[in-house]
């Protein structure tokens, strides 16, 4: 196929990549100066969408989503599908959706998990929002991007399966560092915690495969002084994403509106800008109770 590749930036570039080895034309196009590896590069994104069977795009949020919107529709031929790999506010998803569909193009939003890492080894997990004819045509190239894809439903769904699993992440992860901490302050050796926790009724995911204690469970950030593997800021920005939803929908996530407080205090105050979202381990360590 012919691919439009737009945002080439940490995830998107290993993602290009991962679709020009697969022997698909890829031309990208991103405001940086950028290379990728078998892929060409555009002057502009209306450049590398005119023609495309399919363009993809991984951008920062939801105001650039639109304006890149009002730039590519025109280009892309009709019949074509848009995959957005962005994570934005499902506002935006279904606008620029409702915008694809004017203009005779198929808009698939498909927000990913599983980081840098997982765009680099193809093994990304997308959650895909739009018609099943959009995501019977993206299909293929979710099979070379990763190693899952699920149709959450119509435009808009994708965004929302994604916010959602990010806020539970976000309080678990919280609430894993609090017991830590707490454990710390009762004598309790970290590595009991876990041998316990890890087979108990306190099993998580932030528990069991990204311990935010160090040289305790699988190897995660915090053994590497919690250089980022998913960033803080990134935590936040999915957290006001699920409470600019909660808003929206009128829904009472009072967990989801605790944890965004302090991954702001933590991102803005307390040093936590550029450290990996564990790095509440640390945080709490220093912390008494007033």
């Amino acid at each position: 196929m012919k691919i439009g590749f737009i945002g080439l930036g940490n995830m998107g570039n290993p993602m290009a990549a991962n679709l020009a080895k697969a022997g698909h034309t890829v031309t990208g196009f991103d405001m940086a100066d950028v290379t990728v590896s078998g892929v060409s590069m555009a002057a502009s994104g209306p450049e590398a969408a005119a023609g495309a069977d399919i363009v993809i795009t991984m951008l920062p949020n939801g105001q650039i989503l639109r304006a890149v919107a009002d730039e590519i529709l025109p280009a892309m031929q009709s019949g074509s599908v848009w995959i957005d790999c962005s994570t934005v506010d499902v506002d935006s998803a279904r606008a620029v959706a409702d915008q694809a569909k004017d203009a005779g193009v198929l808009a698939v939003d498909a927000p990913v998990s599983g980081g840098i890492g997982g765009a680099a080894a193809g093994t990304l997990t997308f959650m895909a929002g739009g018609s099943n004819a959009g995501f019977a045509k993206a299909s293929p190239l979710f099979d070379i991007m990763g190693q899952k894809a699920v149709h959450c439903g119509e435009s808009g769904a994708g965004q929302a399966a994604k916010i959602c699993n990010n806020m539970i992440l976000g309080v678990t992860m919280i609430a894993t560092c609090e017991a830590f901490a707490l454990a710390d302050k009762l004598g309790l050796d970290r590595q009991k915690m876990f041998d316990v926790v890890s087979t108990s009724s306190g099993y998580s995911w932030t528990m069991n495969a990204y311990c935010p204690a160090p040289g305790v469970g699988p190897q995660s950030p915090s053994d590497n002084g919690y250089q980022p593997g998913f960033a803080a800021e990134l935590m936040l920005k999915d957290l006001r994403l699920s409470q600019q939803a909660a808003e929206s929908s009128d829904a009472d996530t009072p967990m989801g509106q605790a944890a965004t407080k302090l991954y702001e205090q933590f991102v803005e105050t307390e040093g936590g800008l550029g450290k990996d979202f564990s790095a509440m381990l640390p945080r709490f360590e220093k912390r008494g109770r007033g």
